[in-house]
Formats: C-alpha cells, structure tokens, sequence
C-alpha cells in the first residue's frame, strides 16, 4: 500500500465530522466534487467504503467509524504540535513529562521529583500523569513520558527497552484518626487482633509483606477495605472505616490531616524506584533525580 495521503483523510475527517459533503466543503473551502474525489480515492488506497448513502446524507461503515477514531487522534496531534511549536519559550524552557503510579503517596512523589524542579520558576513545564503502573509503561514506550515513578522496577522481560533505578526505600506504619489511635495504641501491636484494617489490593507490592508481617505476629486484623490509592485509604481512616498503613520518612514530620500513627511495621518496607526509556537516559530532569536519590 502506497503512504497515506493526509490531505484525503482531512477531507475525510472533515466530512464525518460535519455530517455533510456540503458542510465540509463549506469549511473547508473547496468544491463538492473536489471533496467527494478525494475521498474516493482514499478508500480506494484503503479498499475499504467509509461510507454508505443513508437517506438523503452519509453514514459511517464500520470500517469508516475505525478511520475517524484514528483521525481525531491524528489531527488532535496535529493542533498539539503546532501548539507547542508556537510557544515562544519552547528554546529556553525544559520539558518534564512524568507518570506516577497511583500506589504512590502524593508526598512521596513529589519529594522525589524534587531534585528535577529548578531553583527558579519558569525553567521547567511539568506535566504529571497518574495512572496504573502498567498503562503508565506503555505510554513511557510510545515516548509520551519522560519518566515513570512507580513501587516496582520493570519486569526483566522489558530491560532491554527500558531501565529502572531505587531511589528511596521508606518505612511503614500505621495511622488512625484519634479515636482509634486512642483504642488501638495501647499494648501495640498485640492491640492489633481483630482490628479493622484498610490494605492495598493484592496485587499490590506492599500487600504480601503486610500479611506476612501480620502472620509473624500472630495476628489476624479483619479486613475491611482493599484500595491501591493511599489518598482514597488515608480519607476511608479519617473517617474511622479502619487503620490504614503508610510509608514514612523518618527525618520527616509528615502526617496526613486528621491522622495519626499508631506504630510502625518493623521489617516493613516501601521501595520506590524511577524507570525510563533508555533513549531517554540523559535528560536532564531524570539525570537531577539521579544524582540526588541514586
């Protein structure tokens, strides 16, 4: 198949779009039959009708309803480039597109992209996108991240594409809003048996050490609540559904608003580590992080 001609698939895109040759035309501001040409001509490079007569106007096939979702995604590209391309900074500022796995506490996160951030504002455009740690991979693989904060490196399987670092491993205890602290503190971590207790779910890489630690206790605190995001588990301890376990660092006097901890997990750690194309590995915000936490 010869390459695909964009100037036809504007023309096609402008007509689903519109719902009317003659609307694309309008818009466009060329004839009927030149819109109608080219289109035709698209699907004939295609060998696929986008189209079919319904009526007195046009309706998408199945094949046509593909194409559009592939245009809008091109064109939307498209106005994304000219954008950028039109800022006048774009020579003097850096760009830092970063994913967060949303397992990672807000406060850690941000602790760790620290050392990318320069001294003085305007330097840097940040983007940060949050997400599932396998999604956020995938978008790091189509080059729409710069780097990937996350609870786990990449698997083995994906080293030669990418590559990941630790960068901080933090202690984890537990925290309860007062009135719980009050009734569970008290003989700690005996106190603990049949305790309501929020985990991460179980594919998560804290769950299996929480319950391992859990079992060297001897205990068995009665599940209440499974979620991976520490925000949406922190808001569910506030409000007395359960203690809920947080990673911590210890030079830090850090505790979510209405919480409190009631005791730290001994052997219980949160590893955080940063992954990155190896295309990608002397840019400069990923090259700070290094420096400061590797």
């Amino acid at each position: 198949m010869e390459n695909l001609n964009y100037k036809h698939l504007q023309y096609f895109w402008a007509v689903a779009r519109t719902g009317s040759v003659t609307r694309a035309a309008e818009q466009l501001d060329v004839s009927m039959q030149t819109i109608s040409g080219q289109i035709a001509k698209l699907e004939r490079q295609l060998g696929r009708a986008l189209f079919r007569q319904q009526g007195r106007g046009l309706e998408l096939t199945e094949a046509g309803r593909l194409a559009l979702s592939y245009a809008d995604r091109i064109f939307m590209l498209g106005a994304e480039l000219e954008e950028a391309m039109a800022d006048e900074q774009l020579d003097q500022m850096q760009r830092l597109a970063a994913g967060v796995s949303d397992v990672l506490p807000k406060h850690i996160a941000s602790r760790l992209l620290q050392p990318a951030l320069p001294a003085e504002s305007g330097q840097l455009r940040l983007s940060c996108s949050e997400g599932d740690f396998d999604e956020l991979i995938g978008e790091l693989g189509r080059h729409k991240l710069d780097l990937v904060l996350a609870d786990r490196p990449v698997a083995s399987s994906e080293q030669q594409q990418f590559q990941s670092w630790l960068l901080l491993r933090c202690p984890v205890q537990l925290l309860a809003n007062p009135a719980m602290k009050e009734r569970y503190q008290p003989g700690f971590p005996a106190s603990l048996r049949q305790a309501p207790l929020l985990l991460p779910s179980r594919d998560n890489m804290l769950r299996r050490q929480l319950e391992h630690w859990f079992e060297s206790q001897g205990l068995r605190p009665r599940v209440v609540g499974e979620c991976d995001d520490y925000a949406l588990m922190e808001t569910f301890a506030r409000q007395g559904l359960g203690l809920c376990p947080a990673p911590f660092l210890p030079e830090e006097d850090y505790g979510p608003p209405g919480l409190e901890g009631i005791g730290a997990l001994d052997g219980v750690w949160e590893h955080y580590y940063v992954s990155a194309s190896r295309r990608k590995l002397q840019h400069p915000s990923l090259l700070a992080i290094l420096q400061a936490w590797v």
